[in-house]
């Protein structure tokens, strides 16, 4: 079972929580809304998320400063930061985020079409990142069978050759080695 993308949605104002809950309504993302940064940062000790929405100003903890604190762990560096924030558009402000690690910054009002589709892109590609890692696991299980395999065969084939005794034990080890290279008899 495929675990659900999740997106953490972070605004000290609980009013904004719950309108990016209704844009994100009907996306394939569960959300989870904390009101502070302290709170994202704790939120994090215990969940992956695809994509963080972060309020840039907020008292205390601020969205630049808590994005900071995300970049700087291993477990979260890579997580995408979209930073939303209801300041004019200082293109200081925007810098400011980039420079924090944020892919994107949008100054609100925005249009909730064109963050349900930013969104979705990040949730799109941290599914495909979990497909590859399931995936790249199979592999280097399959990988440690097939080693085991061929080392078992190799044993046997080695056994085998060893005793002179009859035609057949000939006949089975052209048939060992014939598996151990996956050509049929």
């Amino acid at each position: 079972m495929t675990q659900m993308a999740k997106a953490l949605l972070v605004d000290d104002r609980r009013e904004n929580l719950m309108a990016l809950e209704a844009i994100l309504q009907g996306l394939p993302v569960q959300s989870v809304a904390v009101e502070s940064g302290e709170a994202a940062l704790k939120q994090l000790l215990v969940d992956d998320f695809a994509v963080i929405l972060l309020d840039a100003q907020m008292p205390d903890m601020d969205g630049f400063e808590t994005a900071t604190h995300i970049k700087r762990r291993e477990r979260t560096r890579h997580v995408p930061i979209i930073f939303l924030t209801a300041a004019d558009k200082d293109a200081q402000l925007a810098l400011r985020g980039y420079a924090v690690g944020a892919v994107d910054y949008l100054t609100k009002p925005f249009d909730p079409w064109v963050l349900r589709a930013k969104v979705s892109v990040f949730v799109e590609l941290w599914v495909k990142t979990r497909q590859l890692a399931a995936q790249s696991d199979l592999v280097r299980e399959r990988d440690a069978q097939w080693r085991v395999l061929t080392d078992a065969v190799d044993e046997a084939t080695a056994l085998l050759r060893a005793d002179d005794e009859a035609e057949s034990r000939e006949r089975a080890v052209d048939l060992l080695e014939q598996a151990r290279w996956g050509n049929s008899a």
